[in-house]
């Protein structure tokens, strides 16, 4: 059986270039917020972990601070080595980092938390690297996901096509909500901890999302998509389209509605 974190090796190999053309682009709207509570600024060392094309480490560095970056993904470091030149980015798999106790000022995660198979395991790994007095500051989805994250999901219901046994349900999926990842983060040791909710529009072009989300295979909706025969691919597109109606604005774009949670804390 496939542990949830090789599924999630398999899922995102190959996946970067596609990951930044359309998903980046919803979530970079938490990097400033993420920069802000990590107290990112001049002369700040910070980790952005799980930098995926960098967006956040390309915030922190353009408010002065030293940025360091991880990724699992080899091909997602060597698009935040483009994007954001001049950034010490490296190939690591959390909860193992390559460097020392208290190396950091700060460390930051966009919506990596829920990728990791021992989400504790994990954040007690963020807490080493980070000095006495360290910010943290780290993303999640709501759940169960809902809006911009859950319309191809729910158009693959709609069209009759069941979860494969073989994928893996996040871990995350139980700290989801307010109250249990502020019980998370605390229980890693974490002091001053709070969890905020952000909620924003993300206007895209229906179809733009359907080639970057649904046939680029990202995400677990992704790779569903490209197990199904041509009939059903049209199946779960036609329940997709109309899904999409309830969200048009002017210019034939939607507005998506996206629900995360911000968590933060101090070593």
């Amino acid at each position: 059986m496939t542990t949830f974190d090789e599924y999630e090796r398999e899922l995102w190999a190959g996946r970067a270039s596609a990951y930044d053309r359309g998903f980046a682009r919803l979530t970079a709207y938490t990097a400033p917020l993420l920069c802000e509570a990590a107290g990112a600024g001049p002369g700040t060392r910070l980790l952005d972990v799980g930098t995926g094309p960098g967006v956040v480490a390309r915030e922190a560095v353009r408010r002065g601070a030293g940025v360091s970056a991880v990724d699992a993904e080899p091909g997602m470091a060597e698009t935040a080595a483009r994007n954001v030149p001049g950034l010490d980015v490296r190939v690591a798999v959390l909860p193992e980092l390559p460097f020392g106790d208290g190396a950091f000022d700060a460390v930051t995660g966009n919506f990596v938390i829920n990728h990791v198979g021992d989400p504790d395991a994990a954040l007690r790994e963020l807490r080493r690297v980070l000095r006495p007095g360290g910010r943290l500051a780290l993303t999640c989805w709501e759940m169960p996901g809902s809006g911009a994250l859950a319309i191809v999901r729910d158009a693959i219901e709609e069209a009759g096509v069941a979860w494969p046994d073989d994928i893996p349900v996040s871990p995350f999926m139980e700290y989801g909500e307010r109250a249990a990842f502020l019980e998370l983060v605390r229980g890693a040791g974490f002091g001053d901890a709070g969890v905020d909710a952000v909620t924003w529009r993300h206007v895209v072009d229906p179809e733009d999302w359907w080639e970057t989300g649904a046939l680029s295979r990202v995400g677990s909706n992704g790779v569903i998509l490209s197990r199904q025969d041509p009939a059903t691919v049209a199946r779960v597109k036609t329940a997709y389209d109309a899904i999409m109606t309830r969200y048009a604005v002017d210019g034939g774009n939607v507005s998506l509605p996206a629900h995360a949670l911000l968590a933060h804390g101090t070593r």
